[in-house]
């Protein structure tokens, strides 16, 4: 409830009430909750560091929850960022709840791994009856020289 100090009425001893809404603790509010998401927008993304190539292809609508296979650097596989083995893959993807063959999965694989480790995956995700594939990139600039290339995870042979 408010007071209104303005003279309209120089008769009236009492102070007339004004009708506004009090925004303060509206605004109190809308900041406490562009806090929270914030902090926990970087959380509902992969956190396993990798170097993705770039793609100036036009991006594709993601599912609400995608599942992800990535290869890091030292060749490891991980399902979203569980850790498993290379012969387990499988088997993990069928254990992962709200898995179906029909479903896409998203590789991806670091700027380092060589492209006869990441056929590798592909040939274990296709015995094992998963098809359906998408390759995770970054978004690049169309028209922009590529970025550096990361040294090999293994040296090339002569």
């Amino acid at each position: 409830m408010g007071v209104s100090l303005a003279d309209n009425d120089l008769d009236e001893d009492d102070f007339s009430e004004t009708h506004d809404i009090n925004v303060t603790p509206f605004i109190d509010v809308m900041l406490v909750l562009l806090i929270i998401f914030m902090v926990a927008a970087p959380l509902s993304t992969v956190d396993l560091p990798i170097d993705l190539p770039t793609s100036t292809s036009t991006p594709q609508k993601k599912p609400d929850k995608p599942t992800y296979v990535s290869i890091k650097p030292d060749l490891s596989l991980a399902i979203g960022e569980t850790f498993v083995k290379r012969v387990d893959l499988v088997s993990a993807l069928d254990a992962t709840p709200d898995m179906a063959r029909d479903k896409y999965i998203f590789l991806r694989a670091d700027r380092a791994v060589p492209y006869g480790e990441l056929m590798e995956v592909l040939e274990f995700l296709n015995k094992g009856g998963y098809s359906k594939v998408k390759l995770v990139t970054l978004e690049g600039v169309p028209g922009a020289p590529p970025p550096p290339q990361a040294a090999p995870a293994t040296p090339p042979k002569p």
